[in-house]
């Protein structure tokens, strides 16, 4: 890649790496990071209403430089007229699972803050509302939306990167 684009969203299923690889981005071409989830919770667990989403979405889209680490389909049509390279992480169910499961039993342990200073919990971990259970429930989604935007851009360039060894080397092309 010759020039890396001013406004670059990575999306993948829950699991897959989207905040951390939108973090390396960051890091690789000083483009500001913005996290989706702190966009859309709020302390506490609380969503954040869907009308403020989408004000807060839409003032960093107004940037002219930013990298975010995904897009909600409730506020994607503010995104995506504005995004310059979309790219999606389409790994096998296993690998994103499995990387889902141990951070998710890590941060319960730790107790790190995430989104908002919140912390995930083990009661969490096997709620209704359990993120194991959002990744079963939206990973066919996710990925076909990732396949469709490969075969047919949305606007934007997209890049659908298949395995962490393919993402390295994506990334240390920038």
């Amino acid at each position: 890649m010759s020039s890396v684009p001013d406004r670059i969203v990575v999306v993948g299923v829950t699991g897959s790496g989207k905040s951390t690889l939108a973090a390396r981005i960051a890091e690789r071409t000083g483009l500001p990071h913005h996290c989706a989830d702190d966009i859309g919770w709020q302390p506490g667990w609380v969503g954040t209403p869907d009308d403020e989403q989408r004000r807060r979405i839409a003032e960093v889209c107004a940037q002219e430089r930013w990298v975010l680490d995904a897009v909600y389909s409730k506020w994607q049509d503010i995104v995506l007229p504005r995004t310059q390279l979309i790219v999606g992480l389409d790994y096998p169910r296993w690998l994103s699972l499995g990387r889902l499961v141990r951070r998710t039993l890590v941060r319960a342990v730790t107790r790190k803050r995430i989104c908002n200073g919140n912390v995930e919990s083990f009661r969490q971990m096997f709620s209704a509302d359990s993120i194991i259970r959002w990744h079963f429930r939206s990973f066919a989604k996710k990925r076909a939306r990732i396949r469709a935007w490969a075969a047919e851009p949305p606007g934007a360039v997209v890049v659908r990167l298949t395995s962490p060894r393919e993402t390295r080397r994506w990334l240390e092309s920038l």
